[in-house]
């Protein structure tokens, strides 16, 4: 939880010290339309479309969530998904690319755990999926290829976007640059580190909602900044379901939005799990 709580912190601190000085509305509003823009990239486009096939769309409309997905800078789109299909194969187990499970026991255990989840296992080959074997399907979609290569492009379109509109709104280069490090950097930084508690806190605190064989958890106060992937235990309950959120109460961003491409004629094959095959898994 201290990865999610210091990042909202800081960055809550950082903007009332810099108000009118290094920040202002424009860079707020820039940072929050691209967290969003990138956000769903990830959890609808990387997460429940491409990995797990919740859904279907159109070729457009799945290269559109690749390229904003890779915007959020967390890896090019076919290695993400292998990751994630090679998680949810061994799941807390060996071969689990990220579980804060494996590290021994007691509290030196969890914290070495945690950290390697959260972020650690970034910066290890071990366990790294390898999309030949995992992402075989999308290997063969020729513009999924082409976008996967072009990830550091995409990072760099990141970053180019709010610093063109930090520049033509504001007539300086600093006021460019001043707009590229928080809709850019400062936007990263955060979605990141949302995103690796999905890993770390959500298979470490939170709630069973489902027997499953596996240490996932929801964790509610997530769910608004995640987009709804901190439902976690129902996800791995039912990976392919399109709605991590299976209760009136639990808010899932990415749910709604595919909802909204259904009805829009844009979404079809959607997976919904029946009220009685959640009732089998229920405790």
């Amino acid at each position: 939880m201290i990865g999610v709580a210091i990042p909202v912190v800081a960055f809550v601190v950082a903007v009332v010290l810099l108000w009118h000085k290094a920040v202002g509305w424009l860079d707020l509003g820039v940072m929050a339309a691209l967290y969003v823009l990138t956000g769903l990239g990830i959890t609808v486009g990387y997460h429940r479309l491409l990995t797990h096939r919740a859904f279907q769309t159109s070729k457009p409309i799945q290269y559109a969530f690749a390229i904003f997905g890779s915007m959020s800078v967390q890896g090019p789109v076919l290695h993400w998904v292998a990751d994630h299909r090679k998680h949810h194969a061994h799941t807390d187990e060996d071969g689990d690319p990220h579980s804060p499970h494996l590290a021994g026991r007691g509290i030196v255990g969890a914290i070495k755990g945690l950290w390697h989840a959260h972020v650690g296992w970034l910066f290890s080959l071990k366990d790294r999926a390898e999309p030949e074997r995992y992402a075989r399907d999308w290997l063969e979609d020729p513009g999924m290829r082409a976008i996967d290569r072009l990830f550091f492009f995409w990072l760099a379109l990141g970053i180019a976007l709010p610093f063109g509109i930090g520049f033509v709104a504001r007539g300086t280069v600093v006021g460019g640059l001043v707009c590229a490090l928080w809709a850019g950097a400062v936007r990263i930084f955060f979605l990141h580190h949302v995103t690796f508690s999905i890993n770390s806190v959500c298979h470490f605190f939170g709630r069973r909602a489902f027997a499953t064989e596996d240490e996932s958890r929801n964790v509610f106060w997530l769910a608004p900044l995640s987009f709804g992937e901190s439902w976690h235990n129902n996800h791995h309950a039912f990976p392919r379901s399109a709605f991590h959120g299976m209760r009136r109460m639990q808010i899932d961003p990415g749910g709604l939005v595919i909802r909204l491409l259904e009805k829009l004629g844009l979404a079809w094959n959607v997976i919904r799990i029946s009220r009685e095959r959640q009732a089998e898994k229920a405790y």
